[in-house]
């Protein structure tokens, strides 16, 4: 699985997984009670899973630049992008869920403010190069809209936003909104030609 920026933890800037300290939102499950469930644990957590997935990153780019539709592709694709600041072209897999004739990826950390003001992007989509644009949605009940969407069309990238549920179902609006206040978003991306 590659290594999501744009499902980072939204406390650290790295991803982080669903663990005992959190549940999975795509489980509906609660969030755990008891030792272990601070915000150092999920830091922890997340800068643990970021050096894995740097590892991963390499045959990921690989798998995914391919000129043909693979397994993989059907929930990863790669972003190509340049950074605003440094000028450097970044290559980063990301996943990502279809709502409608829009793609979704959740994301966080300093990587999506490259995409602000609609700066075009090229993805490596299922096999082709394609120009896009994204929107980066911040209002939290979209943000919890979007992610019911992304659950659905890509179950796995939910494991990697510990944003636990309530029992009534719904996220839990304490911890989505310091997710968002530290830069957790949904990235909406406009693809032209869509496959």
């Amino acid at each position: 699985m590659a290594s999501n920026p744009s499902t980072s933890n939204p406390t650290g800037g790295t991803p982080a997984s669903g663990s005992p300290a959190t549940s999975n939102p795509a489980s509906g499950g609660a969030a755990a009670n008891g030792p272990g469930t601070g915000t150092g644990n999920l830091l922890a957590q997340g800068r643990r899973q970021a050096r894995i997935m740097r590892m991963v990153n390499v045959p990921m780019r690989a798998v995914l630049s391919l000129p043909f539709p693979t397994p993989l592709s059907a929930n990863l694709m790669l972003v190509s992008y340049t950074g605003v600041k440094s000028g450097k072209a970044y290559l980063q897999p990301v996943s990502y869920a279809r709502d409608g004739d829009t793609l979704l990826t959740p994301g966080g950390g300093r990587w999506t403010l490259n995409l602000k003001g609609g700066r075009e992007v090229r993805l490596r989509l299922r096999g082709r190069t394609v120009p896009a644009h994204a929107d980066l949605v911040g209002d939290a009940a979209e943000v919890e809209r979007l992610l019911g969407v992304i659950a659905v069309g890509n179950p796995r990238a939910m494991r990697f936003i510990p944003i636990p549920r309530r029992a009534d179902g719904r996220l839990d609006p304490d911890v989505l909104d310091t997710a968002i206040r530290h830069g957790f978003r949904i990235v909406r991306w406009h693809v032209g030609g869509q496959p």
